[in-house]
């Protein structure tokens, strides 16, 4: 009777790893010899554990990325991409984010920089960070849908709440309003007073200022992204080449 007592003022207090350990405890024989110390200490470890792990879920959840399976541990590192293993290893440990620095990957379509940017951004929630990810023409169309609807300010302080912006696929789609891209120059600003910026795209930096076409906004654009950035460049064959070759074979 007491112990029915005592699992359901755990469950009103939300404590339900708690009450579950709990439960698990008093039907192992096993858990008997322990002192109460250390039986507390093992309940308040899996509350803990529960907590974390629903935390990490609802950010991996409010971060939308577009991969869903990518994590630091999945990376095929067999295929021929001169992806650098200490590099990319060092950024998993998501200091970068936490010093406000930058992460651009380069490389062209299908080598896996997709993959990268949101294994990346796995692993920053699972490091407590709060994570977003836009494909780059979603964001644009964001942007002018914002000015013609005047909810800029809105996007902004969805911006302002993260450590991390991934941005996927930056120049994949031309940009017709030039005005677009000191919108973006703006997002890149509030974003980097918080946290960082991961930015993937098919055109290397000196190619920036072409695709934007204005010289001075193209210059704020690539001192903030490319200032304290870290630079991953990305060779090889498509990887979804690859992979329809072996099933094909």
């Amino acid at each position: 009777m007491l112990n029915e007592q005592t699992f359901n003022k755990l469950y009103s207090l939300r404590l339900s790893g708690m009450a579950d350990a709990y439960k698990s405890q008093n039907a192992n024989p096993d858990m008997l010899p322990l002192s109460f110390d250390e039986r507390f200490s093992m309940l308040v470890e899996s509350q803990w554990l529960k907590q974390e792990n629903n935390a990490i879920q609802k950010r991996l959840k409010s971060a939308k990325l577009k991969i869903k399976d990518a994590c630091i541990e999945n990376i095929d590192w067999k295929h021929q991409r001169e992806l650098d293993r200490t590099l990319v290893m060092k950024l998993a440990e998501s200091e970068w984010i936490r010093y406000k620095h930058n992460c651009v990957l380069t490389g062209p379509t299908g080598v896996g920089k997709s993959f990268l940017a949101c294994a990346l951004g796995q692993k920053a929630c699972r490091e407590g960070f709060k994570v977003f990810y836009y494909h780059a023409p979603k964001l644009f169309r964001e942007l002018l849908a914002a000015r013609t609807i005047g909810t800029m300010s809105k996007i902004l302080r969805k911006i302002s709440r993260l450590n991390m912006l991934i941005i996927d696929d930056w120049g994949l789609e031309t940009v017709e309003q030039s005005s677009l891209y000191r919108d973006f120059l703006e997002i890149i600003d509030e974003c980097q007073q918080n946290g960082s910026v991961l930015l993937t795209s098919q055109y290397p930096a000196e190619e920036w200022h072409r695709i934007i076409g204005d010289n001075t906004v193209a210059d704020a654009i690539l001192d903030r992204i490319i200032h304290n950035s870290h630079k991953i460049e990305m060779k090889g064959e498509s990887m979804r080449k690859l992979k329809s070759n072996v099933a094909g074979e």
